[in-house]
């Protein structure tokens, strides 16, 4: 779903990574022992860190268990492998932009670190951790290289969790054998608390800052995020948020509806109904792999007992800063084809007013107008509403289109923003390609998350970027005239908002 626009970014995002060449090596104390990374450019680098044991045998859908110590200096210079996810037959990236070896064995993080201060190590650095998207089904933490954010004094960590049917499943025979009180279904996001833990305790070893952490991902990684903050056990290991391109609007799932899914997919790659747990753990990952699913967070009664709208529409969530977003072409995730009739049929009667001039347009013009507002724009706009009546909230919305891409696309597609964010084209992007104005954008936007992380508050830019609150209704575009617009989309985005907020169960129970 996701593989035009994250597939561009994630790979040109990696290349970096994969071609940097090594300065020297350097040797941090974690603990669980000692790692040796290398500098490269303004960065001090770790790669392939594990935050928890490996997910495998009886630790296979089960809560991510303590990683076993170790003594002698581990190396981590070089990439790991990436979680279990479905992969190109030709070793090209996939939708989710990974590629190369996968392993259960792969709870590990990333750690870009600025360089500085006494023995080349920076002191109380802001500290973001970033989630990676990819639909909860593919992707990895370390196509991310975050040596830009470390030049400007950031610390970021980037995570790898738990994928497809091996990171949010559920079945009778699974919570059959679970033990009394363990939560089950959710175990990519189970991991990202583990990763969260991993940074208080060992962050401080990096030059980061552990009471200054930032949580912050696009598209699975915005949806974990909000899930994050809806979820009671992940209070306290971050103090802001940003979400890019996240949705917002969840319809409730439970964990009986999970069973039910989990167990009607074993079917139909030929797994009996009787199977145990023990039957299950014996399963190949490449077997599991192969089963489609709408894979995410939910309602699993322990880890999360509500969704993360129904926790911002109660006010069950941590008050902290927090940035979100969407972009102008969400509607890429609708794939390249033309839009017709029987997509227009499915829009809300009660929405179709306010889209009389894409309407005008055209079917696939309309289609793809209400996608995009309806799963993203919309819900972005909402939940800074919920958020702005404590700490700040800020909204943006992305419509820059990149030099190159020009004239051939109009909108900037989901995931289009992450290359803006992060400052980082890759190297094997050459800079021919890559003007001016695209260096502007990106230097932008990623002033505006570096100062956000650093402060709480997103200063940057020429023009100051005002907390969002729903009477003055205003919000960052970064576009080829980056600036505060006023009302945006309004009567199309309250068209959204009343037809999809009674389906979501908002009301406190």
């Amino acid at each position: 779903m996701i593989r035009i626009s994250t597939l561009l970014f994630a790979t040109v995002l990696a290349a970096g990574a994969a071609q940097a060449q090594p300065q020297a090596p350097v040797t941090v104390r974690i603990s669980s022992g000692p790692v040796t990374g290398v500098v490269e450019g303004k960065a001090r680098v770790f790669r392939d860190i594990p935050f928890a044991a490996a997910p495998v045998g009886a630790l296979r859908w089960a809560p991510p268990q303590p990683v076993k110590a170790w003594t002698a200096p581990r190396a981590a210079a070089l990439a790991g492998p990436s979680c279990p996810q479905p992969m190109t037959a030709n070793n090209a990236p996939n939708s989710g932009g990974a590629n190369g070896p996968t392993s259960e064995d792969c709870l590990q993080l990333n750690v870009f670190a600025p360089t500085g201060g006494a023995g080349g190590t920076a002191k109380g650095a802001p500290v973001m951790v970033w989630i990676h998207g990819g639909g909860h089904r593919t992707g990895g933490g370390w196509l991310y290289d975050g040596q830009n954010f470390a030049r400007d004094g950031v610390v970021v960590v980037s995570v790898n969790y738990r994928l497809g049917a091996l990171g949010y499943f559920a079945h009778p025979a699974l919570t059959k054998a679970a033990k009394a009180g363990e939560p089950l279904g959710n175990y990519g996001l189970m991991d990202q608390i583990a990763a969260l833990k991993w940074v208080q305790r060992n962050i401080a070893a990096f030059g980061g800052d552990p009471r200054n952490v930032t949580v912050f991902g696009e598209s699975a990684g915005g949806m974990s995020t909000l899930a994050l903050l809806a979820t009671p056990s992940a209070k306290g290991l971050y103090q802001k948020a940003i979400v890019e391109s996240g949705l917002g609007w969840f319809e409730p799932k439970t964990l009986a509806d999970q069973e039910r899914v989990g167990a009607a997919a074993l079917a139909r790659i030929g797994v009996p109904a009787a199977a145990t747990a023990a039957d299950l753990r014996a399963l190949s990952a490449d077997k599991l792999g192969g089963i489609d699913g709408n894979y995410g967070p939910f309602i699993d009664g322990k880890l999360m007992t509500e969704t993360a709208s129904q926790a911002i529409a109660r006010g069950h969530v941590p008050d902290v800063p927090l940035i979100i977003g969407s972009n102008s072409g969400e509607d890429s995730l609708m794939g390249p084809m033309t839009l017709g009739a029987a997509a227009v049929a499915k829009i809300p009667a009660a929405v179709k007013p306010a889209y009389t001039a894409e309407a005008a347009a055209g079917d696939d013009a309309f289609a793809r107008a209400v996608f995009t507002d309806r799963v993203m724009g919309g819900p972005a706009r909402w939940v800074a509403a919920k958020a702005s009546g404590g700490q700040p909230a800020w909204l943006y919305y992305f419509s820059y289109v990149g030099s190159r891409f020009r004239p051939a696309m109009t909108r900037a597609g989901h995931a289009a923003e992450i290359q803006y964010v992060w400052e980082y084209w890759g190297r094997r992007t050459p800079m021919s390609e890559v003007t001016e104005d695209d260096k502007a954008v990106a230097a932008l936007m990623h002033a505006c998350w570096v100062s956000f992380a650093k402060t709480g508050a997103p200063k940057c830019g020429p023009q100051a970027w005002p907390a969002y609150s729903p009477a003055s209704d205003q919000l960052m575009e970064f576009g080829a005239s980056s600036g505060v617009r006023t009302h945006f989309r309004k009567a199309q985005l309250d068209a959204q908002q009343a037809a999809a907020l009674p389906g979501l169960e908002l009301d406190a129970k």
